[in-house]
């Protein structure tokens, strides 16, 4: 089914999110990167996200969906051998600042172009899939990436990325069906009023923000794990592992997600379902001092089952976006919030873990977040009863 494409590409650009933490270590010693340095490295992508994602939602209204994403992939490619050509911590910043708009080019129309592909009672269960691209990337190169940085220079992991990148775009322009015709200059909407229609629709900052409380919390503790662990006592390659399988296990709430969606189950019951597990599972793993098995269990239960959130926002952004022509800009916005939550998210956790002397408090953080969470997702759904 060539909507399985469209989720391998958008797997494929994940690769490249998550390429930079496992060879950082490399980077760092070869190209003598500070640790601001490293963290701007890091946090580019997440930048990209934070100030580009309308935008990006917009080009890929104008240009068309289908371009767009091969537009998207050829950036990646180019960037990434580009990167292992020109070794300098500069041009190191610049090439990471085009993959990330080579990922928003990607991910901005993927769930508008799987509408276009499936039939409507399929969309559900394909954006249940859809919504797993991002743990599938992450295990994959923290498992296999990890693997190869240590036979190998992070060179060649560059070069493969490109490779692989290359291939994903070459099937998709032969696989994927031309965007239909664009619309007469008079029928057209205007930039501004497509954006402003977006950017004037409850319904759009409620389902970017919901993305954005979550976002926060699964990043902040997926991304501090293996400090977490390190400081526990675990070896590094354990902790390696238990965080690959943490932040695989939420590929498994997506996926569950969209095969509830598709037998009728209510949006509003999944997400509140999912921030109050993320919320009760960090308390018991931080809270309360728990061993680091029981500790690794709920940090295992908080992923997978926060995995809910974002398949269910997916389908719901498509949905309630105020006109065909605002989708992506809808998603895009999305996007930027989901953004914003990454980006904001681990500064935050380590501001409380700092100020309380250990992470026994991160169940703060993310609690505020589930709460939040759960008060907006009780406005969404009465939003969604009224329209009936």
């Amino acid at each position: 089914m060539l909507a399985y494409l469209v989720v391998l590409a958008g797997v494929t650009t994940a690769l490249h999110i998550w390429k930079l933490p496992p060879a950082l270590p490399a980077l760092q010693a070869e190209l003598g990167l500070s640790l601001v340095e490293s963290g701007f490295l890091l946090s580019l992508v997440q930048m990209a996200g934070m100030t580009l994602g309308l935008v990006m939602g917009l080009f890929a209204e104008k240009i068309g969906l289908r371009r767009c994403l091969l537009l998207g992939l050829l950036l990646l490619s180019v960037a990434s051998a580009a990167g292992a050509v020109f070794v300098d911590k500069t041009l190191m910043l610049v090439f990471r600042a085009i993959e990330g708009c080579g990922f928003l080019m990607v991910v901005m129309p993927g769930p508008a172009l799987i509408r276009r592909l499936v039939k409507p009672n399929q969309l559900a269960r394909l954006l249940g899939v859809w919504g797993c691209y991002i743990p599938i990337g992450a295990v994959i190169i923290l498992l296999a990436g990890s693997w190869l940085l240590s036979m190998a220079n992070w060179r060649v992991l560059w070069w493969l990325l490109t490779f692989i990148t290359l291939v994903v775009m070459v099937f998709a322009w032969r696989s994927l069906p031309s965007d239909p015709p664009r619309l007469a200059r008079a029928e057209r909407s205007s930039v501004w009023r497509i954006i402003g229609t977006t950017l004037g629709a409850e319904q759009i900052w409620l389902v970017a923000l919901c993305f954005g409380f979550y976002a926060a919390q699964w990043i902040s503790v997926i991304g501090f794990l293996p400090t977490i662990y390190s400081v526990a006592g675990v070896s590094g390659p354990v902790a390696g592992v238990l965080t690959a399988v943490v932040a695989g296990s939420n590929a498994v709430g997506c996926y569950v997600a969209g095969g509830l969606l598709h037998r009728g189950a209510s949006a509003r019951t999944l997400m509140i379902t999912g921030y109050v597990t993320m919320a009760a599972t960090a308390f018991v793993a931080f809270g309360l001092h728990m061993p680091v098995p029981v500790q690794f269990l709920m940090i295992l239960v908080f992923s997978t089952v926060g995995g809910l959130i974002p398949t269910t926002l997916f389908l719901l952004v498509i949905k309630l976006a105020p006109t065909t022509e605002t989708t992506s800009t809808s998603i895009g916005w999305m996007q930027q919030m989901s953004a914003a939550g990454q980006f904001a998210g681990p500064p935050a956790v380590a501001w409380v873990a700092t100020l309380a002397g250990g992470w026994a408090s991160t169940w703060v953080f993310t609690g505020i977040c589930a709460l939040i969470g759960i008060g907006m997702t009780l406005r969404l759904g009465a939003k969604l009863k009224a329209r009936g």
